[in-house]
């Protein structure tokens, strides 16, 4: 079997280095989360970085990232599934990755488009102006929020504040649950705390509103690429009406302040949930990362 191994701080420098020159790839590339999300392990081989990924009973294995033949990599992988006795699932495939499986393996697996899993890709400019009639609802909204909210500050998360910004966001899950029981939180809140113990570790910064002591929105987010910012959390209280885009602007012009080579913020995925899906889509994205995962055919009895 692969040896998959924790990232270490030599690995994740390499690791880095080959995601930013892979071109562009889906959020669960980020370092960040890479060491948030479930289980996830990483090898190298022959100039590729391999990763193993783990959440509760599903294992995958992300599209290889690197330079040079791929065939003997995705043949370590197959064989890799096979000794673990598991289905050999590749998920966060391009179309242009698709295509070349095809070419070295063909017929041998079958590809399915996963639209719950695309990225919303945004202009850093289209979200830090809102310019144009298009965002006028937006500009509204934010209007109304500072109008409502004269004393609020945007301040950054620092050490100090962090077991504040925490705890709003245990508030915040103590209300969603409240409303709905039936709500699985647990991946996100275990997630988000471990962003919370190790921003440093993991490269991530973020924004909060703050208003008389209490944090009424936070953002948290790291570098995906050098042109391109991923935001991995977003939250706000029900109780601030227009937080949410008053935090979505302030992180956008503040990324884009510090980082003039920045062009787009990944605002990840909408997990097929209605609401969330609209949600992005009011913002008018930029472009979608399209996304596919594929399967070896002769894995179709082992579900």
């Amino acid at each position: 079997m692969i040896d998959f191994q924790k990232f270490d701080e030599q690995t994740k420098t390499q690791y880095l280095s080959a995601l930013f020159a892979a071109g562009e790839r889906g959020c669960e590339y980020a370092y960040a989360n890479l060491n948030l999300w479930g289980r996830q392990r990483v090898a190298v081989m022959d100039d590729y970085f391999l990763l193993f990924s783990q959440f509760e009973r599903l294992s995958i294995y992300p599209f290889p990232i690197g330079s040079g033949d791929i065939r003997p990599v995705l043949d370590a992988i197959i064989h890799d599934a096979r000794q673990r006795g598991i289905v050999c699932r590749l998920t966060g495939l391009t179309a242009a990755d698709t295509m070349l499986v095809e070419e070295l393996y063909p017929g041998q697996f079958r590809f399915h488009p996963d639209r719950d899993s695309c990225d919303y890709v945004y202009d850093i400019n289209d979200l830090s102006d809102l310019k144009g009639r298009k965002y006028q609802k937006k500009r509204n909204h934010i209007n109304r929020f500072w109008q409502d909210h004269p004393n609020c500050t945007v301040q950054p998360i620092t050490a100090e504040n962090r077991s504040a910004v925490e705890k709003m966001a245990e508030s915040w899950y103590a209300g969603k649950l409240a409303a709905d029981p039936n709500n699985d939180y647990h991946l996100e809140k275990q997630a988000l705390h471990r962003a919370f113990n190790h921003m440093d570790k993991l490269d991530m910064e973020g924004l909060v509103l703050e208003e008389g002591g209490s944090i009424l929105a936070m953002t948290l987010g790291s570098r995906l690429s050098p042109d391109t910012y991923d935001i991995h959390f977003e939250k706000a209280m029900d109780y601030a009406d227009g937080a949410y885009p008053a935090i979505a602007q302030a992180f956008a012009a503040h990324l884009r302040r510090k980082y003039p080579q920045l062009r787009f913020l990944n605002r990840e995925d909408d997990m097929g949930i209605p609401g969330l899906r609209q949600s992005k889509l009011s913002y008018y994205p930029h472009h979608l990362v399209v996304k596919f995962w594929a399967r070896l055919w002769e894995d179709d009895d082992e579900d």
